[in-house]
């Protein structure tokens, strides 16, 4: 411990008068009927993020009275205080827009709050990224504790979980196959328990790089929401945080290349959620840490696809969790991590792995039908891919593991949709010329567009298709796509259409050429012809007058620098 003030004697209010100050916030904080005493232990500051516009933080009361036991037992004080909630089907225009925001608050009360350290409760897709961004801008000793993931339901014999098999149902209603008593009543069995999507989605794809960054305990990411472990993982989290105070042990230090780059790994080893790029990319860079595309390309070569759950594979986080979880994953892939990394334990990443290895009351057994073994990928290289060429100079990705690798190469002409709002209008016309080998395009859906990238990126097949047992066509758009959907969607196209990026100039009928193997996406029409048709090109959005939305629309950066905003960046 430093000789730093701590507890509520932190930060204190500025009344010129340092001695009052702390007198009138003991007098007030008595109010609340803390003792002297209490006061006067170092302070847990807990990011609190239960709402009633977020189902995944259904359980959270539950939660927080677990990590306040933990800080207790440890000796410290535990004080929550909200901070803005993201619940992904929620918000409009989509979560995205505001994660930034969620980040800002988070960041700033940390550090305007009298707390040694931090537990930061979030799970649902956007609330995991936004509050890791806060902290390593924050730089106060933290540990995070996810919501973990709901339990499946069940559906005549079937199990069911949020959300890929909703788009497998929605697929085969909008074919006509399924009716709609029957999509009704898959609706209400969909999503039946507290925690975050049952599959391999944005957010455990995010609670699974945040233990492979080293910023939650060990073996806590894919704990379900409902089960005692989760509770136990809560009240270690909390004594976690009071062995923390007074370290140099903070985010910004523990976010690293190195790091970084392991969690690249395990994104690739799970296959995980195409959004995973993005976010990573905005808490490495608020460390100072790029990601590049190109390396990213690098170590999907040689990170194969281990876990077998869907959308990429059959099982759902439950059974991740049986099967030994993320501790099994990276003993899988020990000789391709940087294991000299710290965690939040305290701990190195080889020295987790060994401890791991060497206790004998551990459970190491591991589950080969759902964590396969190095010698038996699931996919000899990892689950995703950046493209690059003349349609994507920044980049673009691809959920491979989660596509038809019959359309890898493949070259077909330009249906274009102007708009989300254009795509619903036209998308299931019996009129739209469209057949099964062209390529889908929407347009002016990133993140410089009003509709702030959301997840449309899963442009449906046309129902004129579909009902005839198309399954899958290439789709093309600068925008996301949640990472609980599949198919051979091309997505985060950078620069987006609303910055002035080549998809924007793309028109019906063009042709545009795909090449998994060659990393590539390109519009075969001459640069004559983009020049004349950029030139002729009109902005597609006003300037918003004022409030978040204006400061989004000045400030928001690509995709390929994390969608966070120009001025949170580090100096």
């Amino acid at each position: 411990m430093s000789d730093k003030p701590t507890g509520i004697a932190n930060g204190l209010t500025n009344y010129g008068d340092r001695d009052f100050s702390l007198y009138l916030r003991r007098s007030f904080a008595q109010s609340m009927g803390y003792s002297r005493a209490m006061l006067g232990k170092p302070v847990v500051g807990i990011a609190y993020t239960e709402s009633g516009f977020n189902n995944c933080h259904r359980h959270f009361p539950e939660l927080l009275e677990a990590v306040k036991r933990g800080v207790l037992a440890a000796g410290a004080l535990p004080i929550d205080f909200p901070t803005i909630s993201l619940g992904e089907v929620f918000l409009n225009p989509t979560s995205l827009k505001f994660r930034n925001l969620m980040s800002m608050d988070t960041e700033e009360m940390v550090r305007a709050q009298p707390m040694d350290a931090v537990v930061l409760m979030g799970g649902c897709d956007k609330t995991v990224p936004a509050q890791l961004m806060g902290a390593v801008s924050a730089a106060r000793p933290t540990v995070m504790l996810v919501a973990g993931p709901m339990m499946t339901g069940r559906h005549h014999g079937e199990r069911l979980g949020a959300c890929t098999d909703c788009r497998r149902f929605w697929a085969q209603f909008r074919a006509g196959k399924v009716s709609a008593d029957e999509i009704h009543e898959v609706e209400s069995k969909l999503a039946t328990t507290a925690g975050t999507c049952a599959v391999m989605g944005t957010a455990s794809t995010m609670a699974c790089i945040a233990e492979a960054l080293g910023l939650i305990l060990p073996g806590t990411a894919a704990i379900p929401a409902v089960h005692a472990d989760r509770l136990r993982a809560a009240e270690a989290t909390g004594a976690a945080a009071v062995k923390l105070i007074g370290s140099q042990l903070t985010p910004d230090k523990i976010v690293n290349a190195k790091s970084v780059e392991n969690a690249l790994r395990i994104l690739l080893a799970i296959g995980g959620s195409t959004n995973a790029v993005i976010h990573l990319a905005a808490i490495a860079g608020r460390a100072g840490v790029p990601v590049s595309l190109q390396r990213l390309n690098e170590l999907s070569d040689t990170t194969p696809v281990l876990v077998n759950l869907k959308p990429v594979g059959n099982g759902y986080m439950e059974d991740f969790f049986a099967a030994g979880g993320v501790g099994a994953l990276l003993r899988e892939l020990k000789d391709l991590l940087h294991l000299d990394c710290m965690t939040v334990t305290g701990e190195t990443l080889r020295e987790r792995l060994a401890s791991e290895d060497g206790d004998a009351t551990r459970d190491t057994w591991v589950d080969r039908t759902i964590i396969a073994e190095r010698a038996k990928p699931l996919e000899p290289q990892g689950g995703l891919v950046a493209l690059f060429g003349n349609l994507a100079p920044q980049g673009a990705i691809l959920k491979r593991s989660a596509a038809d690798s019959r359309l890898f190469e493949h070259e077909g002409r330009a249906v274009v949709f102007s708009s989300l709002e254009d795509l619903a209008a036209r998308v299931d016309d019996p009129a739209l010329d469209v057949e099964a080998d062209d390529i889908l395009v929407l347009q002016n859906a990133g993140p410089h567009s009003t509709s702030a990238m959301p997840e449309a990126g899963y442009l449906p097949i046309p129902k004129k298709l579909a009902t005839k047992g198309v399954k899958d066509m290439v789709r093309v758009s600068d925008a996301r796509m949640s990472g609980t959907a599949f198919g051979t969607i091309v997505l985060h196209v950078t620069p987006d259409s609303a910055s002035g990026g080549p998809l924007g100039l793309v028109r019906n009928g063009d042709r545009i050429k795909l090449s998994v193997k060659d990393r590539r996406i390109d519009l075969k029409v001459d640069e004559a012809e983009l020049k004349k048709r950029a030139s002729a090109a009109k902005p597609t959005a006003e300037q918003p007058a004022r409030g978040y939305a204006r400061l989004y629309a000045q400030e928001i950066l690509g995709a390929d620098q994390g969608c966070d905003f120009a001025f949170l960046k580090p100096r």
